[in-house]
């Protein structure tokens, strides 16, 4: 079911075929809880990462703008495991949150995964915006959850980081990053 939801949002918005544009892949390690992509050029309307990951512990994501761990961040995040629902907010943030604690599971057999959207990352004249869908299916339990945030900083970005709060991504984890023209 999941993969359904992630697949309809992903063609919520008519584009050509060619409107994606793969920029590179990160991976875990195993030894490393941090996943980066730098050096960002500027030729895209909107940035997109798909993502699938496991942890050595269970956790969640945060994401880093710029290498900016001050407090510039505000998210909020609705989800829901089939048994209850929630709902959390951050503001004045630094470690903005796209799934949280107990979101990524601990072995390969259950990936989580999210589609996680920065739009108008190039844009001088704005804050940036961020939203996340994500989730994972433990045959019959799991979670699913939307976030989105916003970094207030009209910078450029030229760099994201996907942060686990507590382990290290495993080399299971990847993390593809796509440019999406406008």
């Amino acid at each position: 079911m999941l993969n359904n939801i992630v697949g309809l949002l992903a063609t919520q918005v008519p584009l050509a075929t060619n409107s994606y544009e793969s920029i590179a892949t990160g991976v875990g390690t195993g030894s490393s809880g941090t996943i980066t992509f730098s050096s960002i050029s500027g030729t895209y309307k909107h940035l997109q990462v798909r993502w699938m990951a496991t942890a050595s512990t269970g956790g969640a994501i945060y994401v880093n703008l710029n290498g900016d761990s001050g407090s510039n961040y505000s998210a909020h995040n609705i989800n829901g495991n089939g048994s209850a629902a929630g709902a959390q907010a951050q503001s004045a943030a630094s470690n903005p949150l796209i799934i949280r604690n107990g979101g990524i599971t601990t072995t390969g057999d259950t990936m989580t995964v999210g589609v996680f959207d920065l739009l108008d990352y190039a844009e001088t004249t704005k804050n940036k915006t961020w939203r996340n869908l994500g989730g994972y299916d433990a045959n019959g339990s799991g979670l699913i959850e939307l976030a989105s945030g916003a970094w207030y900083n009209t910078a450029a970005v030229t760099s994201i980081s996907f942060i686990h709060n507590g382990g290290n991504f495993t080399t299971d984890t990847t993390f593809a990053l796509y440019g999406i023209k406008g």
